[in-house]
């Protein structure tokens, strides 16, 4: 059901391309993963999604849990159908969801003890329940109940956290192997927070229980990008060749083009929705804030030559009269070209590592921003 290879490698970088194969199907790394967190990616359908070059989404756990509920997902084929996408689907464990929502929830040896942000009832969230509730949304990729920790936090508390963490893959794995019957995919998630020993000791102990890939968690919660880049060189040669390398809940152009040179090979982050609902766009040169004024007569596409939807179609000018108006149809079409943006992207990085121009790849895309106005 799930099987991952190495195409292609850059030969002055850790760059490189691979091939997943999971049961709805491939995706070709490096790979952006639009987030879909409550069962939508937010303003668009589906047949949107493959439009833009959508290979696989993310959906989270502890939302789908708490709303709709696996009682309602169990009346369809998994989360796949309940949502209309053929597609492969990675769910997060909601570790992330409840390191957000702290003031809700209490971590134990057992789980996690949280309050609904919904309703206020109370829940615990184990890592055989994690296991459980991503069995029940037919997940291609499973992801470990983990302890993200914030920044900055102390040696001893990372430390803490990590130790949960290490305890919960080894339950989650055994969890895995008995509910999912070792179908599909479950990936472990490196913790540790911005210590290199601890990153390390992460490691080491997750890599005895063989996942099917491995995550990079806790970064981009806070601490600058010099020490996120340098964190994620550190921790991710010292996971296996053989397996996916993920960095989760990350981030800007600029992160996924020096994550890929890295190695990473799969990215989610909120970036290309939330700021579309912001009014920011993405293009080549870097962004546009679409309710400048200087707009307000502009003609042109979002990023000439894009041949996502919006820009075929809509003018800035248009897009700028609708975000003013605070018109629905401003976020879609916003959302629209952000999410072809990312994806596009990613493709274009993938043939230049196929192509083994990479670093030439990675030169021209500097280029392009270092002539952006800001705006």
């Amino acid at each position: 059901m799930f099987d991952f290879k190495v195409i292609a490698e850059s030969k002055t970088t850790r760059a490189r391309a691979g091939i997943i194969q999971t049961a709805h199907g491939k995706v070709e790394t490096p790979i952006f993963m639009p987030v879909g967190t409550q069962g939508t990616v937010k303003s668009l359908t589906p047949e949107e999604l493959w439009s833009a070059g959508a290979q696989i989404i993310l959906g989270n756990t502890y939302h789908l849990y708490l709303r709709p509920g696996c009682d309602v997902i169990d009346r369809f084929d998994g989360l796949h159908e309940f949502m209309n996408w053929s597609g492969p689907i990675l769910t997060d464990s909601g570790g992330f969801q409840i390191f957000s929502l702290a003031g809700l929830a209490k971590i134990s040896e057992e789980g996690v003890t949280f309050q609904s942000h919904i309703d206020g009832t109370r829940h615990l969230l184990t890592p055989e329940k994690a296991v459980e509730i991503q069995t029940c949304l037919g997940s291609d990729i499973s992801m470990c109940l983990d302890e993200c920790i914030q920044y900055p936090a102390e040696h001893h508390l990372a430390r803490k956290a990590l130790e949960t963490t290490s305890q919960w893959a080894k339950r989650c794995k055994a969890a895995w192997q008995e509910t999912a019957n070792g179908h599909r995919a479950l990936f472990g998630i490196v913790q540790g927070g911005v210590f290199k020993d601890l990153r390390a000791a992460s490691a080491e102990s997750l890599i005895p229980l063989d996942f099917n890939g491995f995550a990079i968690g806790g970064l981009s919660v806070g601490e600058p990008v010099e020490i996120m880049l340098e964190i994620a060189d550190f921790t991710l040669p010292k996971l296996p060749r053989e397996k996916p390398k993920y960095i989760m809940g990350v981030g800007t152009p600029e992160n996924l083009i020096e994550l890929v040179a890295l190695g990473a090979d799969m990215f989610d982050c909120v970036l290309p929705t939330r700021n579309a609902r912001n009014g920011q766009v993405f293009n080549r040169q870097g962004t546009l804030n679409i309710s400048n004024a200087k707009f307000r007569h502009d003609t042109n596409p979002l990023e000439p030559g894009c041949l996502c939807y919006t820009c075929r179609n809509y003018s800035r000018a248009y897009l700028r009269h609708l975000y003013m108006a605070k018109e629905l149809l401003a976020y879609r079409l916003n959302t629209l070209h952000n999410v072809h943006f990312f994806l596009n992207l990613m493709q274009q990085v993938r043939e230049a590592i196929v192509a083994d121009e990479f670093d030439l790849f990675k030169t021209e895309f500097y280029k392009r921003r270092e002539n952006e106005n800001p705006v």
